[in-house]
């Protein structure tokens, strides 16, 4: 019970960030290429706001866990946020790191000048 209240105040605060994807999102994507931009910039927005929220999660979990040394069932409530904490802390980052490989991978970053893909050798730096 305790752990859906603390949900339903995370479902709160996300719903908070809606404006931010909302304004990511208004550019109107031409080809492939501006779409995963488009993507990526939602993804760089969204992505620290959720990394930090989970660390706040995980520090709440740890305090909880505590300070309520006697009673055992506070301290599996405490248990289940520190672990939903680190599992969200994981996810964001794993997506995260995902994007930027994907992205580095097939070259999709527009936003530069792209680098000559040199195979056996490191490609300069500019």
């Amino acid at each position: 019970m305790i752990l859906l209240n603390h949900m339903k105040k995370l479902l709160a605060l996300l719903s908070g960030f809606s404006p931010v994807v909302a304004l990511a999102a208004t550019a109107a994507a031409t080809d492939a290429f501006s779409l995963v931009r488009i993507l990526q910039n939602i993804i760089d927005a969204v992505v620290p706001f959720v990394i930090g929220l989970g660390v706040l999660v995980f520090i709440y979990g740890v305090f909880n866990f505590v300070t309520s040394a006697g009673d055992e069932e506070a301290r599996a409530g405490a248990k289940q946020l520190i672990i939903w904490g680190i599992i969200g802390i994981f996810v964001m980052v794993s997506v995260w790191g995902l994007v930027h490989i994907l992205v580095g991978t097939f070259n999709l970053d527009t936003r530069g000048e792209a680098l000559p893909v040199q195979y056996g050798a490191i490609a300069p730096v500019r």
